[in-house]
């Protein structure tokens, strides 16, 4: 598929970007050339192929989902300037 000039002024009006006329007859046949090896890539033969994600074969570990606190409440009160149970106490803010 040849892509003119026409084509580039119009994909760079829907863009918004401005390419000079000087240089729509260098974009449009960079994307020719795109195209051109994109149908070169359909004629691959990629039947009994699994479509990737990754090239890499790795899973995630995986933990379970349970609401924990972590068990550090004390530890972490124990830098608060001021504390109530277990919250921090802080100025009132509000008048």
């Amino acid at each position: 598929m040849a892509i003119d000039q026409k084509t580039v002024a119009k994909i760079a009006h829907l863009a918004r970007i401005r390419i000079p006329e000087a240089e729509q007859g260098s974009v449009a046949s960079e994307l020719s050339g795109i195209l051109a090896w994109v149908e070169q890539l359909n004629e691959v033969n990629v039947e009994g192929v699994d479509p990737l994600a990754s090239v890499n074969d790795a899973s995630l570990r995986v933990r379970p989902d349970v609401v924990d606190d972590g068990g550090y409440a004390s530890d972490i009160l124990k830098n608060a300037p001021a504390s109530t149970a277990s919250f921090f106490t802080v100025p009132k803010v509000v008048e």
